[in-house]
């Protein structure tokens, strides 16, 4: 399946946060959409790897994506080197999107910034043709992605790019929530098995400033709610009552 837009998320939750909304508004335009993530996040304090597992996939669900994958690399010590580079390669080379939205170039926690680099490093290599993948037997055509962003996580990075996200919030936060085992939710009062020690992201406040960088983002564009983004690139627009 060819995708307009691909998604590289280096745990299950980071596209969640970073840019759900953004995915939400273009699915609604009729472009194709998925996510793949790097991790199981099996490192995370609450939860274990298959609770990951089970939260990504009804995530995509509320989300309506067109196709979910995780590469299972190693959590915290996976590397951005030729290994780890090719197994993104085949992931951009088979989905073939226009547009690729990754990890935030540096955030607290330094999984985000290495899988920034590991993204934007392969989506490059993916466009040489002497660089040789193959995916179910197949020897894949070499594929460029004509755009590379990168959402903006925990730490604020002023923004090159803001999507009004406004009319998705609601959605947005409810794919959030399916990470149950992650963060703060009335749910961990009913079941226990959900509920670990308390963590960085499972306080209400951390939610709370989810729902404020949303508004901060859509403050310089008079929106509600938006999701910024940052690009390594100067971007163009065909005129100028595209901006606002």
């Amino acid at each position: 399946m060819k995708l307009d837009i691909l998604v590289l998320a280096v745990h299950p939750d980071d596209a969640e946060l970073g840019c759900s909304g953004t995915i939400l508004k273009h699915i609604a335009q009729g472009k194709k959409v998925g996510i793949v993530d790097f991790t199981r996040g099996e490192l995370g304090t609450r939860g274990t790897a298959e609770t990951r597992d089970q939260e990504a996939a009804d995530s995509a669900k509320i989300l309506g994506l067109h196709a979910r994958e995780n590469l299972r690399f190693k959590d915290g010590f996976f590397k951005n080197d030729e290994a780890h580079q090719l197994e993104v390669i085949r992931m951009i080379r088979k989905y073939q999107p226009e547009i690729v939205l990754g990890n935030a170039i540096r955030d607290r926690h330094p999984d985000h910034g290495r899988a920034a680099s590991l993204a934007s490093d392969s989506c490059f290599l993916s466009g040489l043709p002497k660089v040789e993948t193959i995916d179910n037997g197949v020897a894949q055509q070499a594929w460029r992605p004509r755009l590379f962003l990168q959402y903006i996580q925990d730490t604020y990075i002023k923004p090159d790019v803001i999507i009004d996200i406004t009319p998705y919030i609601e959605t947005k936060i409810n794919s959030i929530k399916a990470f149950k085992t992650q963060f703060h939710s009335p749910e961990l009062n009913k079941n226990p098995e959900l509920d670990g020690p308390a963590t960085y992201i499972s306080s209400p406040e951390f939610f709370e400033s989810v729902i404020a960088r949303a508004r901060e983002m859509g403050k310089p564009i008079g929106a509600t709610y938006a999701e910024g983004f940052t690009s390594h690139k100067l971007l163009g627009v065909d005129n100028l009552f595209e901006l606002r």
